[in-house]
């Protein structure tokens, strides 16, 4: 028996990369980035940790359409490790491949504003609708 699932929340580190494989299937690359905050001798200390995750599919096209750099979401997922060879010495790099993308609410430039969250989408929806607004929806494959 074995277990390989990830959840993570993060920022996006730049904008999603998308390509499409010969049969014609939608691959998206993102990178977040996710903090880890802590005490150490009575100091706040913030470590960063950086991640790469593709996407595959409709979700891959809407992580490109939608998500731009900054962006804040939760990538539900597996870590997939590729392995290769360089000039004679064995490569390797894991990352993760998502099940699913929730996108994060933007934030609001007006936090004095109390309908400004509320219009911005506190929750994620579990399926698609058409009349939701692209960071309330969760893609899945």
């Amino acid at each position: 028996m074995s277990l390989n699932s990830v959840n993570i929340m993060g920022n996006l580190t730049r904008d999603p990369e998308i390509k499409y494989i010969p049969s014609g299937k939608a691959v998206c690359s993102l990178s977040i980035a996710s903090n880890h905050v802590y005490t150490k001798n009575n100091e706040k200390v913030t470590e960063v940790s950086y991640f790469d995750v593709e996407v595959w599919g409709l979700a891959a096209e809407n992580c490109s359409k939608y998500l731009t750099k900054g962006n804040g979401i939760i990538v539900e997922g597996r870590l997939r490790q590729d392995r290769w060879e360089k000039d004679g010495k064995a490569q390797s790099r894991v990352r993760i491949s998502a099940n699913a993308v929730h996108f994060l609410p933007k934030k609001s430039n007006n936090a004095a504003d109390p309908n400004a969250a509320a219009s911005s989408g506190d929750r994620m929806a579990e399926t698609p609708s058409a009349a939701a607004a692209p960071e309330d929806i969760a893609w899945e494959e």
